[in-house]
């Protein structure tokens, strides 16, 4: 039988049409009211689409007209309006000839299409504020604050329509209805959709959908629930085992959304998938057997207990965390990069609590060849490149839209960012700043008295430190303003921090974050599971910020031990995690385990003989293997999260690599030393079984399998290298399940 036989055996702009439809539903102003550009003109060029990134928002403008991305420098668009190009967009002496009203409207010729109709109210509105004299803000204008989606949840059966309102609050108490202004945004169309005048419609799909509002560069979601056909009875979830606060909160999820979870996993696949999960191995032929012969009711707990515990755990995690902070090679040298893996793997292996993690990455001093933390400023050299990356990694929010403008879809804009990036200015350098490849000079780097200064690239205002979503900070000038954002940081309290970094080890557990991706924290990208989500860092916060309490919280949930076997309520379910999700082996822990299974270890330059791929300290170091299956670029700049898809290169890879072959043929490895023995071919066929994949197989895999072996001793090899190469192919063990 050949190889592969046996393998084989085993939206931006809307419509002109649509978009004046919702303009027009927005009833017109009093005749004696004023009208600002601010509060009323801008929303209108908004809801029209004049200032987004494919019209006059973009980098050059367009057809020589340019504004800011959603309004986010609403007085350089009001001056390109009246004032640029010789004022001539607007004519005061015959407003109905201005060109900002026939653009829109098709009378002259307008490459963006029409916009609005005339006479229609945001015709109206343009043509009052023109005639009023184009008032920048009207006497004691007051500022929009707040956007409210009403109704916030809903439920809704299959097939009916639900209007949304959206109602913007203003610092003086006000409150205006702008749905008409507002744009709606469907996160899960196959739940419901949105047209432009904010009618949800609900499709066939039960679940639950989220409904984005924005208007006026502020965000509010509401919620669409689309229970089942088939409602199960209470009896159903109170019957369900119930290990911590996670299968409480998960359940009483499931149940509103009829749900019902999926069959606890096996045995062999609880011992495969905490092995892998925790400390990147897979687990001995004969720990597969102990585990499976233990009838010990609690023998899972203790499992988590021994891998918790175990050196790998360490190297696995270092390894993760290596993507988010580890420095490109090529630019600070590999003693620097170096010098960062074995703080780490230091880190790791102490169990350092993780806000003292974090704050001695926030406040590194000294040499880039002695301390580790401090080569992330060696990396990232300028404040307005440090803030994103310490936001994204530690806070999960990625701040990098509100360098250059208003975030689309959340609350930072550039006063946001400026002033978080204001936390490093006061950051000096000495010595080398690049480094050369090999080893070059070391860098030092430290905090130094007096405040240097950052300015708004907008308005020229000099930005004190402020905290996300939080008040400028008084920092006396001896002190390092980088402490105080570590003090507010890993203030348990912090809406950021520890929900960011408990949604991380969610993700590595469950295959996706509760929010996902899990970098990516933001009021239009909302928690699946709130409660959850909030559950799971206070307790974090609660237990000091302890990595190891957290995961083995999630590992001793119910719901972490459920099988990936969908029933018929959660065959669709992607995100709630009412079934454990497949996902690919890491690029590491599949070298590692591909090693496991031959008996042949992997040599990389620059580590000893034998050692794992997990013990990796630099991305530079040559595999294909690593490569194909997603270690991230050398040259890249960090966080980097891997890319956990499959492809036919991984595919193509495992069917051809000579390495592979050699591996598995080497007469130092797994197929001779069995071939060698004096086991039966069904014995050789369940070891390897249980090598791979740490389960027996079934009878009719032993079967299929059998038919390699003939008679002769010469075939019993080959035969052993075919099995073991088909079960390197397979599905179940290249992925987690």
């Amino acid at each position: 039988m050949n190889r592969l036989a046996l393998f084989c055996g085993l939206g931006f702009a809307a419509s002109f049409a649509s978009a004046a439809s919702a303009i027009a539903a927005k009833a017109p102003a009093s005749p004696d009211a004023q009208v600002s550009f601010v509060n009323d003109v801008l929303p209108v060029l908004g809801k029209a689409g004049c200032n987004a990134g494919t019209c006059h928002a973009k980098a050059d403008g367009k057809g020589g007209f340019k504004l800011s991305v959603f309004a986010y420098d609403p007085r350089a668009d009001f001056y390109n309006i009246t004032r640029a190009a010789r004022g001539r967009r607007i004519s005061p002496a015959s407003p109905e000839q201005s060109l900002l009203l026939l653009k829109p409207t098709m009378a002259v010729q307008h490459g963006g299409g029409p916009r609005f109709a005339a006479g229609s109210p945001a015709h109206s509105t343009i043509l009052k504020w023109i005639r009023q004299g184009m008032p920048y803000a009207t006497p004691d204008e007051p500022a929009l604050t707040e956007v409210r989606v009403s109704p916030a949840e809903n439920r809704c059966k299959k097939g009916a329509t639900q209007p949304l309102r959206v109602t913007a609050k203003f610092s003086d108490g006000s409150t205006r209805d702008v749905t008409a202004l507002s744009h709606f945004i469907s996160n899960e169309k196959e739940i419901a959709t949105v047209d432009d005048a904010g009618v949800v419609k609900v499709g066939i799909v039960s679940g639950e959908g989220i409904i984005v509002a924005r208007y006026m560069g502020l965000v509010d979601i509401a919620r669409v629930t689309v229970p089942t056909d088939k409602p199960l009875p209470d009896s159903a979830y109170a019957a369900l085992p119930r290990n911590n606060f996670i299968d409480d909160l998960a359940y009483a999820r499931f149940k509103k959304l009829g749900l019902l979870p999926s069959a606890p996993c096996t045995d062999s696949e609880f011992l495969r998938r905490a092995s892998l999960d925790a400390i990147g191995t897979l687990p001995t032929p004969d720990e597969t057997r102990a585990f499976l012969a233990d009838t010990d009711p609690g023998k899972r707990t203790k499992l988590i207990d021994r891998l918790l515990t175990n050196p790998a755990w360490a190297d696995h995690w270092a390894i993760k965390w290596a993507d988010l902070v580890r420095p490109s090679p090529f630019r600070v040298g590999v003693r620097s990069t170096f010098m960062m893996d074995a703080w780490l793997r230091e880190s790791f292996r102490a169990n350092k609590p993780f806000d003292q993690f974090a704050r001695e990455l926030l406040t590194a001093e000294g040499s880039t060849h002695r301390y580790g933390p401090v080569v992330f400023y060696r990396h990232f050299r300028d404040p307005v490149d440090i803030a994103p990356a310490i936001s994204q990694v530690f806070l999960g929010v990625r701040l990098d839209c509100a360098r250059c403008h208003h975030h689309p879809n959340e609350r930072w804009g550039q006063e946001d960012f400026f002033s978080f990036a204001a936390f490093f200015t006061d950051i000096r350098r000495k010595g080398q700043g690049i480094s050369t490849p090999i080893s070059g000079e070391p860098e030092y780097i430290w905090f130094a008295e007096g405040r240097s200064t950052l300015k708004h690239p907008v308005t020229g205002a000099v930005m004190k430190p402020a905290p996300l979503a939080g008040a400028a900070m008084e920092i006396p000038t001896t002190s390092d303003p980088r402490a105080a954002l570590a003090d507010w940081m890993t203030e348990p309290g912090n809406p950021f921090f520890a929900r960011a970094v408990a949604n991380r080890v969610w993700a590595e557990f469950f295959g996706r974050g509760i929010v996902d991706p899990v970098d990516d924290f933001r009021a239009s990208n909302p928690p699946t599971h709130e409660p959850l989500l909030d559950a799971l860092a206070k307790d974090f916060a609660a237990h000091k910020f302890d990595l190891k309490h957290a995961m083995r919280t999630v590992m001793r949930s119910h719901l972490y031990q459920l099988s990936s076997l969908p029933n018929e309520s959660n065959i669709a379910d992607t995100k709630n995690f009412s079934r454990a999700y497949r996902r690919r082996l890491p690029a590491e822990v599949l070298a590692d385990a591909v090693a496991s299974v031959t008996g042949v270890p992997d040599n990389f330059q620059g580590l000893p003989a034998g050692a794992r791929a997990l013990e990796a300290w630099n991305n530079r170091l040559a595999s294909d293997t690593l490569d194909a299956f997603g270690r991230p670029n050398a040259s890249a700049d960090c966080p980097c999260e891997r890319d956990t898809r499959t492809s036919v290169v991984q595919a193509l890879h495992l069917m051809n690599s000579t390495r592979l072959h050699e591996k598995i043929s080497s007469s130092e490895g797994r197929a001779a030393r069995l071939a060698a023995s004096t086991a039966t071919p069904a014995e050789i066929i369940t070891e390897l079984y249980l090598a791979a994949l740490n389960r027996p197989p079934v009878a009719e895999e032993l079967s299929i399998a059998s038919r390699c072996f003939g008679d002769s001793a010469s075939t019993r090899q080959p035969a052993i290298e075919d099995v073991m190469w088909a079960l390197l192919n397979s599905a179940e063990f290249v992925f987690n399940h």
